[in-house]
This record gives C-alpha cells, structure tokens and sequence, in this order.
C-alpha cells in the first residue's frame, strides 16, 4: 500500500483513472463506462462508488450515453442498499470541496434525518425531484453539492463546499468521526484492518444478490 497520498500525487496521478490503483481495488462490477466499487475508505459497511472510467468531473457533467447508463447502476445499488440494510444516502461534490477531482458517487446505508447533516436548517437545503434536476443546475452554476436520504433529495447551498464536507459531516453522524479524513484513515493500521473486513462482508452480500 503506497502511503504517500499528497494533494500533488492526487492531482498529477488520479486514483479514479487507473484500474490498478489501491482506489479501485475491490471492484463488485465493470462496464465498457463503469467501475462500481466498495470504497476503500469506507464510512460504514455498505460503501459503494460509481466512478467513470473517463476523467469527469462530476454527475453532473456526463454526456447523455454515460448519464443514462449511470442512471441504470444509481438503480441497482441503491436497492441493493435499501434491501440489505434499511436505509441509503447519496451524496456528491459536484466540482466543489472535491479531494479527487474525478466524479465518484457514494452509496451507503445511513438512518437520520436531514438535519442531522445540515443542522444550519433548511435555508441551506435546496429540495430537487430528480437527477434530472441536478445535471440542470450544474449547467447553470458549474458546481453543486448533492446529498440523498432514501427518496429525499437536495442541493446544499456552496457556501458549505469545503473539502470531504459530506464525508466529514456523514462521519459524524455516523458516530465515526476518525473516518471524515481518509487520507489519515489510509495511514491508521487498525481502521483499515476494520475496514477491509467491512468491505469482505459487503462483498459477500453483493455477490450473494446480484
């Protein structure tokens, strides 16, 4: 495991654009477009990324033939998620507060309210329908920061958009605050000891399913 995770590296050597890399190492699935992946770092058991294959940037930002085909895998994890552990959130940055500047969407299970994540109140929160709605924002602002919960959906206002905003904040929600950095979690033996045995069990239970 290459521990040198330095902003220069990640710039200069993207961790979504190499299949090799330790990123992408627990792939549950691959496309022509694809990769669907346990994330390495995870919050919880359960924490999947959908990443492109091409650099993009974010969801929002897919041509139709990749937005379309991402739309078919949103489906499937988030019910494979749903089904197998009760609850879901979502979330992107969406070209803001991005530590990879490579979209990856998070899926995991998660059980709280709005809130709970933006306890600055509703003001902040911007209710959306549809992924449909999120791809028409980020025409019209370049950048966005999405979160779901279950078939709740939201923009955050950007004023919030600092660095690993929504991992940091679901981390502490999740009452695994020492797993908000995941560069430091990358360093720390014993939380990617725990982590890799989440990541089994969640390997386990897709391949049992899908």
């Amino acid at each position: 495991m290459n521990n040198e995770l330095s902003e220069e590296r990640i710039n200069k050597d993207c961790p979504h654009c190499d299949p090799k890399s330790f990123a992408l190492t627990n792939k549950l699935e691959e496309t022509e477009r694809f990769w669907i992946v346990c994330d390495v770092h995870l919050l919880t058991e359960g924490h999947i990324l959908i990443v492109p294959k091409k650099h993009i940037s974010c969801m929002g930002n897919y041509p139709n033939e990749y937005y379309k085909e991402f739309l078919e895998h949103h489906k499937k994890i988030s019910s494979f998620i749903l089904k197998t552990y009760g609850s879901l959130a979502v979330f992107e940055h969406g070209k803001i507060g991005q530590t990879v500047y490579h979209s990856h969407v998070h899926y995991f299970p998660y059980i709280g309210n709005e809130y709970k994540i933006i306890p600055e109140g509703e003001k902040y929160l911007i209710p959306i329908d549809s992924l449909d709605d999120l791809k028409k924002i980020y025409q019209k602002n370049g950048r966005y920061l999405y979160f779901s919960l279950n078939n709740k959906q939201w923009c955050v206002d950007v004023s919030f958009g600092a660095s690993r905003f929504f991992r940091d904040r679901f981390a502490v929600a999740l009452g695994r605050s020492e797993r908000g950095n995941w560069k430091k979690m990358h360093v720390h033996k014993e939380l990617m000891i725990q982590a890799h045995k989440e990541i089994v069990f969640l390997e386990k239970k897709w391949f049992s399913k899908t």
